[in-house]
């Protein structure tokens, strides 16, 4: 599925050219707006690009099985990212790739998050902040599936780090990095 070791996570408008211009083949769409997510896809995909797309990070959409519906035959992106298990649940059923965002905030949001995904199986996990390389391989490890960091890879060595601790790939908003 996803064969490079960092994804290009675009954030700002400024930076999409840049993101999808790369040599990467997945690019990440976070902040995006409703009214120009279309355009913007199919930008992506011209380019020869797949596109993940942050289904809670939309801008005037509610993330639910209505709008993951409407996403996956409107939009059509390669891949969905959410926290919610309704929303990932909604576009495995549409053959959609699913990214798991974990957020490791404590212990209780951790074992959450290990139940959610034995219930959903996603395709990855994505583990925020990425910077935390003991917890990349400890979900790793405790769900056997694989592990995407992100969330404050700011330097290579974030990134060299987070690879080391067995993530598969990670995701930067750090244009640098690309």
């Amino acid at each position: 599925m996803i064969k490079q070791q960092i994804i290009p996570a675009i954030r700002r408008f400024k930076d999409f050219e840049k993101g999808i211009k790369s040599d990467h083949e997945y690019v990440v769409l976070l902040d995006t707006h409703l009214a120009t997510l279309k355009s913007v896809v199919k930008t992506v995909h011209n380019e020869g690009r797949k596109v993940l797309i942050h289904v809670d990070l939309i801008q005037g959409l509610k993330s639910d099985e209505q709008a993951t519906e409407f996403l996956c035959q409107e939009i059509k992106p390669d891949g969905l990212i959410s926290t919610r298990s309704h929303v990932l649940q909604a576009a495995k059923k549409k053959g959609v790739m699913i990214v798991q965002r974990l957020f490791m905030i404590d212990s209780g949001a951790l074992e959450t998050s290990y139940r959610l995904a034995e219930k959903i199986e996603p395709h990855f996990i994505e583990v925020l902040p990425g910077v935390v390389p003991e917890l990349i391989k400890e979900v790793h490890e405790n769900t056997g599936i694989p592990v995407i960091a992100g969330g404050l890879i700011r330097t290579p060595e974030n990134v060299q780090n987070a690879l080391d601790y067995g993530a598969t790939a990670v995701t930067t908003s750090n244009p640098a990095l690309w």
